[in-house]
């Protein structure tokens, strides 16, 4: 009984690791530019009396984060003059998509919304790309900061991870919106663009804080590129210009995925791709549709930001430091299975609430049961896809898994709406199909559960 509480105490004090805390900055740096082009863009264009379809079409721009992995090769080998040698490979480019974002804040602070729009848009998806390549640095550089062995600590920075990017969108939101009603409260005209150059200022203090998160020079990770080069070289038989740069574009784009591969072998490699893909299915489905069903039951809009808002963000934080402990303590491959368990268990909560019809107590219980499921599917996926990755092709391969699992979601998912139309409303039977969706994820991850090479299963 003892060794159980001293195990519990030592996942507990993992959190007190400093570089923990430097994850929770690199989590917040993530996640604040989603302040800029999600709620406060929106309701900038809102208040500049701009239509609601105009708004919504704004909103593509956010379709960058799902394809940034097609430029996470260039993240991994292009190195930035200057700044690589000054700051090191991964804060450099951190600190190269801050600076496009500072600008770009500093010249939407000059842009009339309603005489300018497009260009508006335009600088919007400026931010948004640099935002989505700067992802890809942030979590490379994440996973680098733990070693290959630490499963627990990749664990616990998976959490870390999570609340850091909740906590930079979150808290930035709120300086946001306090610092534009300030403005307005003065009598600003232009309080928007004014609040931009405040949020300016944030940004800087985060590339300060970014100077003490430190980064390994990883001599490895070159040479290991370079060698695969060379065996494409010695594949094309020739050595000049042409095969050099032939060899170099194909090791920068092929590499992450003959690594991948190498690593794993073709079945379980295809076990795992198929599992990244179809897990949190089911979870997706239900939350497209979450909110038009808290409608279409008789839940009001102020219940709905109570127990989905408000709770929602407590239990989110609380959970995924928890679910951080138990995949120290279980391991990732046991808190998935868990947390499929959770997603199942949860989607037939919901079942009983279309059939019982409303009952506030039982949306609070559905509420925060979702919320406590998402905390812990996220921490242990997040701690999954870190340690699967080939250490020389960190931002690459991170980026492409994680693409794969937002695909899976956005794709599929998609069609939550018809499929309830189809049931002609049934939200019974919706949420009872959305429970048996979890199920194919979970056989892949069994087959697998034994023979993937992860550093802690």
């Amino acid at each position: 009984m003892s060794e159980t509480k001293q195990s519990w105490l030592d996942s507990l004090l993992v959190y007190k690791d400093i570089r923990m805390l430097r994850i929770l900055l690199l989590g917040a740096i993530s996640g604040f530019p989603w302040v800029l082009i999600a709620s406060s863009l929106s309701l900038w264009l809102k208040e500049e009396g701009l239509s609601r379809s105009t708004i919504g079409w704004a909103g593509l721009i956010f379709g960058v984060y799902a394809f940034n992995y097609l430029w996470a090769p260039i993240i991994d080998r292009v190195q930035i003059p200057l700044l690589t040698k000054k700051l090191g490979h991964r804060r450099g480019w951190i600190v190269l998509m801050q600076l496009i974002i500072l600008l770009s804040l500093i010249v939407w602070s000059f842009i009339n919304p309603t005489q300018n729009l497009a260009l508006l848009i335009s600088v919007g998806l400026v931010i948004a790309i640099a935002s989505a390549t700067q992802d890809i640095t942030v979590d490379a550089l994440r996973i680098e900061q733990i070693n290959s062995n630490e499963g627990k600590s990749m664990a616990a920075g998976a959490a870390m991870a999570v609340v850091g990017w909740w906590t930079g969108y979150k808290l930035g939101g709120v300086v946001a919106l306090f610092t534009a009603e300030f403005f307005e409260n003065m009598g600003v005209a232009d309080y928007w663009q004014a609040t931009f150059l405040v949020l300016g200022i944030l940004i800087i203090l985060m590339n300060i804080g970014l100077m003490f998160v430190h980064e390994t020079i990883d001599f490895n990770r070159v040479s290991n590129q370079k060698a695969t080069d060379q065996i494409i070289r010695d594949k094309l038989g020739y050595n000049n210009i042409i095969t050099n740069f032939v060899a170099y574009i194909t090791g920068t784009i092929g590499g992450p995925i003959i690594s991948f591969f190498k690593k794993n072998g073709l079945a379980i490699a295809l076990g795992i791709l198929g599992f990244v893909f179809l897990f949190k299915i089911g979870e997706a489905f239900l939350g497209r549709m979450s909110i038009v069903f808290y409608k279409e039951i008789g839940f009001s809009k102020g219940q709905i930001a109570i127990y989905s808002k408000g709770l929602g963000w407590i239990t989110t934080v609380v959970f995924t430091l928890l679910g951080g402990i138990m995949a120290m303590r279980a391991g990732t491959i046991k808190t998935m299975f868990f947390a499929g368990g959770l997603m199942a268990l949860t989607n037939l909560i919901f079942a009983v609430l279309a059939w019982t019809g409303k009952s506030e107590l039982l949306f609070a219980i559905a509420v925060i049961a979702d919320d406590i499921t998402a905390a812990f599917a996220t921490v242990a996926f997040v701690a999954f896809i870190s340690l699967l990755v080939d250490r020389t092709y960190t931002a690459t391969q991170y980026a492409l898994l994680a693409s794969i699992g937002t695909a899976g979601r956005t794709t599929l998912a998609s069609s939550s709406g018809a499929l309830v139309d189809w049931l002609n409303g049934d939200w019974g039977t919706f949420f009872i199909i959305t429970t048996v969706m979890v199920i194919p994820s979970l056989i892949c991850l069994w087959f697998i559960r034994n023979k993937v090479k992860i550093g802690a299963k």
